[in-house]
């Protein structure tokens, strides 16, 4: 009876430790199954990769990314960025080298545009191109083929404190060359520095400045083909040889040590109230609210002698352009991206309050609080089409940063006005 009661038992045990066995392996499989869903789900998953170089907007960039798949869960963005001085078209060609080209990269239009043509995805078709600005397709349109997305318009001049002004007694703005050497002196005079100057920063000049020299030319377009074959030259040019007085200019009228000054001591000195001019574009607006958030700024033309018409323009252009590599496997969801960002709310919301941007695209609206004191006065600018467009994009591949070189060897005192003027047509001759 003993044997028969224990045996009892024992079955009993067994079958209750199959069935918790079966219930583990059941619940073992079902988490197998999900984990297997679930990676599935992952390996669906389009990895999208921007690769650009607005160090400015990478905080609200990574803002966005987190909205964007919010609402497509199944693309995920990969932001990459180099800029900063950094040089981003030689990282550019290195990720493509290396076999790990982005699905959307950077790209200035015109040269720029010519020479990744055969990367770049047609985005003709693409709904927003409809609303571009005509000052913003140009750059990235080629034989009425749109190929990139203009990320906003820029532009720059002397940002200027206008407390500073009239502290110092200036009611007048300068217009011209004369007029703003008198200033400088008022200034000075006053014991207020006149200028910040950043011309550690290669792109400062060799990018940016010098459009105002090309851009003054009677035709730009014809100027730059004769720099390519032969017929024209910076040597004994007038407009480069008023631009290296204006650049001088502000190195007797500036802060000391401007060519180891970067562009964040640049900005934090004159946002601190400790120079009244600089050398900078609206992209500096959301560095300078963020150390004097009541600054009143306002913007004033780079001018190259003394005809005010001729110099009361400021330089507007593009800056960059979202383009998308035809040979990726996420073109698509690529696209997708582009299109939220300038179609969706907070898309359009960023471009204009987080980015201060002026807006390239006639269906996102910006008011002047949005884009800032610099941005306002850049569109009042171009409403009154008094500006040049920024030219730097037609320059030979590597040119921009040669030139940035030679200016500031002639800021050192290393050259004359004639040697930097061959020096600088060297640097065209060498890469053109």
């Amino acid at each position: 009876m003993k044997n028969k009661k224990y045996s009892m038992l024992l079955l009993s045990v067994m079958m209750i430790m199959s069935l918790l066995l079966a219930a583990c392996g059941g619940k073992d499989n079902a988490a197998g199954n999900a984990g297997g869903a679930e990676d599935g789900a992952k390996k669906d998953r389009k990895t999208v990769t921007i690769f650009q170089f607005k160090t400015e907007i990478v905080e609200g960039l990574n803002e966005l990314k987190v909205e964007f798949e919010k609402e497509y869960p199944d693309i995920k963005l990969d932001i990459q960025t180099v800029g900063g001085g950094a040089d981003y078209g030689a990282s550019l060609k290195t990720k493509f080298a290396s076999g790990d080209a982005p699905d959307i990269f950077s790209n200035g239009g015109y040269t720029e545009m010519d020479m990744w043509l055969d990367k770049l995805e047609d985005l003709s078709d693409q709904p927003w191109v409809k609303d571009l600005i005509p000052l913003a397709a140009e750059p990235m349109t080629k034989d009425g083929k749109v190929y990139g997305m203009p990320m906003n318009l820029e532009g720059f001049g002397y940002i200027y404190n206008k407390e500073l002004f009239e502290k110092a007694g200036i009611s007048t703005l300068p217009k011209t060359y004369s007029e703003l050497e008198a200033v400088a002196k008022q200034l000075q005079d006053a014991g207020i520095t006149p200028f910040a100057n950043a011309y550690q920063e290669w792109w400062l000049m060799g990018n940016q400045g010098i459009s105002v020299a090309f851009a003054q030319q009677d035709d730009v377009d014809g100027f730059i083909a004769g720099l390519n074959d032969g017929s024209a030259s910076i040597v004994g040019n007038e407009k480069f040889e008023n631009w290296a007085k204006l650049m001088k200019l502000t190195v007797d009228y500036g802060n000391k040590n401007p060519l180891t000054t970067d562009y964040n001591t640049q900005v934090t000195l004159f946002a601190n109230g400790e120079a009244a001019m600089m050398q900078e574009g609206n992209w500096a607006q959301t560095m300078i609210d963020s150390i004097n958030p009541d600054l009143n700024v306002g913007v004033l033309p780079m001018p190259l002698g003394d005809d005010p018409q001729v110099n009361d323009k400021l330089t507007i252009g593009i800056p960059a352009n979202l383009v998308i590599n035809k040979e990726s496997d996420a073109k698509e969801e690529a696209k997708t991206f582009l299109n939220w960002l300038v179609t969706s709310d907070i898309g359009k919301e960023y471009i204009v309050k987080k980015f201060k941007f002026i807006p390239a695209l006639s269906t996102i609206e910006a008011t002047p609080e949005d884009m800032g004191d610099i941005g306002t006065e850049l569109w009042n600018y171009i409403e009154a089409d008094q500006i040049y467009s920024l030219q730097s994009s037609k320059f030979p591949d590597g040119v921009a940063q040669e030139f940035g070189s030679v200016i500031q060897q002639y800021i050192a005192g290393q050259t004359d006005v004639n040697g930097w003027a061959e020096n600088m047509q060297a640097a065209w001759d060498k890469l053109k």
